[in-house]
């Protein structure tokens, strides 16, 4: 949900939006007069600070820059044309797709607060798409329009504080249809699977490419949201409708792991936990999944006892034991034997990239030297892949049913931004790809 930050000055706005998108206006004097003094207005208060002004239409306004018209259909007189092309104008056929195009523009300008000058009766309908499309790093603002539509006339509107629960179904329907409609970014989709787990799973580790998202940092195929990050939920979604079409799975049943750099292990059937770096199930058709950005995502599968788990491992989790946590879990719960379950390690940072300090690497040095290179500098390098396997080993897995080093599952993030999101590399507004298992149904 996005925080409407009342407390931002009016003046204090990066980017200026005014919402003319169901504006109907004929051509008297007056009504071209009002328009004129409402983007005086806005130019005089908001053209020093703001580095991006804009109007939203639907095929209303026209004006003429460099001998071009646009799409839009206004007469523009006493002064208006030559005050539009101060205004940069987005004139889309939906508002979903004129506010994604805005926040792209916006997003082009690493912007974030924002000014929304809206008619009354539109600013619950404004707000609920903004919703939607935006996260928490974005501040909004809103102003009255003093005007109203589909009469010429200006005057005060009514304002319509309530979204009904058809309404918002109708606005999440035309979002959803607007990002299907988008192409693919960076390249194909593309699914690592491993040869160790048989067919009757689905199963795979996504990278980064076949996605909508357009950030650098999150593009393409970014496969979680959060607050602190410019990628929506609605465009994660897309991305996993789209691996979830193209994996074979049941989108409607899938579960992301609640990160919190431990061992906590969701059994699936039982409460679930506020957070847990592992998830099993023995449920066909629930499709679960960890993260990762750097961090390992581990899958685990067991074909006799047609189980399934999913791990997150940042170095915390390895050296707390969440690996052999899921492997213990899937024993208890389903009865599955140490030598028939089978675990992948996705892709994630390597020793080339990966340094802690070392009080931090010390832990590792003491589960086996050769998990920590230069051991005595101030910031020794840490294996987490080896670390990993070595639990597993002596946690009682086989060596053959470990896979850790073959086809680009043992590739570094931090050194590949062509194929992988990473943490170590981009900083705090990186993407995520992810480990996934299901049964077959």
């Amino acid at each position: 949900m996005v925080i409407w930050h009342k407390s931002i000055l009016s003046r204090m706005a990066e980017a200026v939006l005014i919402d003319l998108f169901d504006l109907k206006l004929n051509s008297q004097k007056n009504c071209h007069q009002t328009l004129l003094k409402t983007l005086n207005a806005v130019q005089y208060h908001h053209a020093a600070k703001a580095k991006f002004l804009c109007i939203m239409c639907c095929s209303n306004i026209s004006y003429e820059r460099d001998g071009e018209q646009d799409n839009c259909e206004l007469e523009t007189g006493n002064g208006l044309s030559a005050l539009l092309k101060e205004f940069e104008i987005v004139s889309c056929p939906s508002m979903a797709a004129c506010l994604y195009t805005i926040k792209q523009k916006i997003d082009e300008r690493n912007l974030s607060s924002i000014k929304v000058i809206v008619p009354r009766h539109r600013k619950a309908l404004m707000k609920a798409f903004i919703d939607q499309l935006f996260t928490d790093v974005y501040n909004f603002e809103f102003e009255d329009l003093q005007v109203t539509l589909r009469g010429g006339l200006f005057k005060q509107s009514i304002e319509i504080n309530i979204i009904t629960a058809q309404e918002l179904r109708e606005i999440q329907n035309e979002i959803e249809t607007f990002l299907r409609s988008l192409p693919a970014l960076r390249g194909e989709l593309t699914i690592i699977t491993s040869p160790l787990i048989p067919d009757i799973f689905i199963h795979g580790f996504t990278t980064r490419t076949g996605g909508i998202s357009y950030i650098p940092t999150l593009s393409s195929f970014n496969l979680f949201s959060s607050s602190k990050r410019r990628d929506p939920k609605a465009v994660v979604q897309e991305n996993l409708r789209r691996l979830a079409n193209a994996a074979g799975f049941n989108m409607e049943k899938f579960y992301r792991i609640k990160t919190h750099h431990s061992n906590d292990i969701w059994i699936m059937g039982r409460k679930e936990p506020d957070s847990y770096d592992g998830i099993t199930t023995n449920q066909r058709g629930v499709t679960i999944a960890a993260l990762g950005a750097d961090c390992i995502p581990i899958v685990f599968a067991d074909p006799v006892k047609k189980a399934c788990g999913v791990a997150h491992a940042g170095w915390k989790g390895t050296l707390l034991g969440v690996a052999m946590a899921t492997v213990n879990a899937m024993i208890a719960e389903y009865g599955c034997s140490l030598e028939d379950i089978v675990v992948v390690l996705g892709p994630s940072v390597g020793p080339c990239c990966f340094t802690l300090p070392r009080e931090s690497a010390e832990a590792f040095h003491n589960l086996h030297p050769a998990c920590v290179q230069l051991f005595d500098s101030p910031n020794p390098y840490i294996d987490i892949r080896k670390a990993t396997r070595i639990l597993l080993e002596r946690g009682g897995i086989l060596p053959r049913n470990i896979q850790d080093q073959n086809q680009d599952l043992n590739l570094c993030t931090s050194c590949h931004p062509d194929k992988f999101f990473s943490h170590v590399r981009d900083g705090l507004n990186f993407g995520t790809q992810i480990g996934f298992i299901s049964i077959r149904e």
